[in-house]
């Protein structure tokens, strides 16, 4: 379970910093890295 923690973490990181750096919306990040909106919402908030 710690594995699958870490890894949601360092998308977390890698998508917030992607939008930082691009402005992108979250509907424009989430089609970069290959997930949905709601995960990405999902992820940032918990």
């Amino acid at each position: 379970m710690d594995r699958m923690k870490e890894y949601i973490r360092k998308r977390v990181l890698e998508i917030c910093a992607h939008i930082l750096e691009t402005k992108h919306t979250v509907r424009q990040a989430a089609n970069v890295f290959g997930v949905s909106k709601s995960t990405v919402h999902k992820d940032n908030i918990k």
